[in-house]
């Protein structure tokens, strides 16, 4: 640890301190304040005086206390060992804490984020006299079943090899390699460990179009409201409309390689049952715990305020490092409410001018700085990687016109909007359909109808509008009664309604319904399309609306979900005949 005495502290105000007399600190220097070493950040720097945000609990700093610089930005270490973990929110393993602290997190405590004893078996890439680049993987390490681990060439590196270590077992503080740089004789050792600042995006090659969806299972998201790998998507909800479970489905269910799940600011509660289950999630992919591709990072409300502002900014860049290597990597914050709460608890300690509803002046800039991290990239290793952000915001007493929902509607592409409504009659997921969008369809419609069918985009476009038409027809039902409306209109608030039941409610404990391929999808909506084709032409010739509803097939069709497994389309097309036959019937009768 670095002994050298930076300043002193002059003023304390919960977690933000005041120091004088400072030397040579730079801004967002990493600082030890105390004799207890609590971890510390500069945020503003004035003369010889400085303001630092410590992500600690400051009980029993007083002014006069030493102020320890340490040269080097908040960062993360990056390397073998991440997967798996469950850190707070400054990468410190809340494991190791409580074997040493107990229940609650003593001060001054400092680990090492990765496990330096664990021996690792390393695969070497590269050989003495190889001329490397930034971001060239030189060897690999199994860190997982599933997930490989890249060893890379640190960013704004690039030279020839002069040493390479042999395949074996190593720990990560091995070096594995010796380079000699281009830009100075100064020769450079390379381990397994790499760090970088959390606040400061990492750099890549280029960034690539999104064209490929991020499937999800879910259906009222893959069908209606799509989001690309590399995108954004917002999940605004009051207090119970499902918010938590809805990342978790996607979590478990979504075709990214690895999950970073960041709890940030939620109740002890909450955090408490997300790290009892995630470790009891089996993969669906492998049949293996879903935790050997996910890192947690818990940061819960009674924490430290200044650490739930670091913990986004932590996962973030533990995210662009796995995309750094070739993984497509999906963000799960639960949730940025609090992170933005974060900044307005340390902005009012600073004494800044506040903006609407209190919340600093630069909140819009600090969302839109986050969720531009997201994208998808082709790596400086040859590879393509991605990292989506899946932000949750609480907005209090589920007002999506206040501040954070609102900014973050302004920065993300895609907004499933939960609805209470729906979330008190036990629909769920409650994602409403008239206030969510996905701004991606034209970018993975490509994908849908080569990969899936091509009347895709056809069919979305249908069943949305007969959704907006049952809207307003249900407003006339309320005032004169179901009766008043003609059969043609009823029969839309039937299909509508068949297809809530039927596709859109989906139910996470069913081992068939929990999760729905891409294909199922398409055909499950393709025969709802059909009742509703054949049906309006059968309502035309005569037939009515009591007959369309006591046919037989129609709650073979309700069922589908639960009785169609995924693996057997054939049903499908039995299903399909069989509806096609019942209306042939009733049009033959009347016809």
């Amino acid at each position: 640890m670095n002994e050298r005495i930076a300043g002193r502290v002059s003023r304390v105000n919960g977690p933000v301190l005041e120091a004088a007399d400072i030397t040579d600190a730079l801004m967002t220097e990493m600082v030890f304040v105390g004799e207890e070493r609590l971890v510390g950040e500069v945020i503003k720097l004035n003369g010889n005086r400085a303001v630092i945000q410590v992500y600690e609990d400051t009980t029993g700093i007083a002014p006069g206390d030493n102020i320890y610089g340490s040269g080097e930005s908040l960062s993360v270490a990056l390397g073998p060992g991440l997967m798996g973990t469950i850190y707070d929110g400054i990468q410190r393993p809340l494991e190791n804490l409580f074997e040493l602290s107990g229940e609650f997190i003593g001060k001054g405590l400092s680990f090492s984020a990765l496990n330096k004893e664990r021996e690792w078996e390393y695969t070497p890439l590269v050989r003495e006299g190889d001329r490397v680049k930034e971001g060239q993987i030189i060897g690999t390490v199994q860190e997982t079943p599933r997930i490989e681990h890249r060893i890379m060439v640190p960013p704004g590196l690039a030279g020839t090899v002069t040493e390479a270590a042999a395949a074996g077992t190593y720990t990560i503080d091995r070096v594995i390699a010796v380079l000699e740089p281009d830009d100075t004789p100064e020769k450079r050792e390379l381990t397994m460990v790499q760090s970088w600042p959390i606040r400061r995006p990492r750099p890549t090659a280029e960034r690539r179009p999104l064209s490929i969806p991020l499937v999800t299972g879910q259906r009222v998201i893959d069908t209606l409201f799509p989001l690309a790998k590399g995108g954004t998507v917002a999940i605004p909800g009051g207090f119970g409309t499902g918010k938590t479970m809805t990342q978790h489905a996607i979590a478990k269910w979504c075709d990214a390689d690895i999950i970073v799940y960041i709890g940030c600011g939620e109740r002890g509660n909450e955090m408490t049952d997300v790290l009892n289950e995630f470790p009891e999630l089996i993969d669906p992919s492998t049949g293996r715990s879903l935790m050997e591709r996910t890192i947690l990072i818990a940061n819960t409300s009674n924490m430290p305020v200044s650490a739930r502002e670091a913990s986004i900014y932590t996962g973030i860049t533990i995210a662009e490092y796995y995309r750094d290597q070739g993984y497509h990597v999906a963000i799960m914050a639960d949730s940025t409410s609090r992170w933005a709460e974060a900044l307005r608890e340390l902005s009012g300690r600073m004494e800044e001018m506040p903006a609407e509803e209190g919340f600093p002046a630069y909140l819009p800039t600090r969302i839109a700085e986050f969720y531009e991290r997201a994208g998808y990239m082709e790596t400086f290793c040859g590879k393509e990687g991605s990292v989506s952000i899946i932000g949750a915001v609480s907005p209090p007493g589920g007002d999506f016109s206040e501040p954070v929902t609102q900014h973050t509607r302004r920065f993300v592409r895609c907004f499933w909007g939960l609805d209470r409504q729906l979330a008190n009659a036990r629909h769920y997921p409650a994602i409403g359909w008239l206030d969510s969008y996905s701004e991606y369809l034209t970018d993975i419609t490509p994908w849908w109808e080569e990969k899936v069918g091509p009347a895709w985009a056809e069919d979305r476009r249908e069943i949305l509008e007969l959704l907006q038409k049952e809207v307003r027809l249900q407003q006339i039902v309320k005032l004169v009664g179901p009766d008043a409306l003609p059969d043609s209109q009823r029969f839309v608030i039937e299909v509508c309604t068949v297809f809530k039941n039927a596709f859109l409610q989906q139910n996470a404990f069913d081992d068939i319904d929990r999760y729905s391929t891409a294909e199922k999808q398409m055909r499950m909506l393709g025969i709802i399309l059909c009742y509703w084709r054949r049906g309006n032409e059968a309502i035309r010739k005569g037939v009515t609306i009591v007959k369309l509803r006591r046919m037989k097939v129609l709650q073979e069709i309700i069922k589908m979900k639960l009785t169609i497994p995924n693996d057997k389309p054939g049903q499908f097309d039995r299903l399909e005949a069989k509806l096609e036959r019942s209306l042939d019937r009733l049009g033959a009768i009347y016809g």
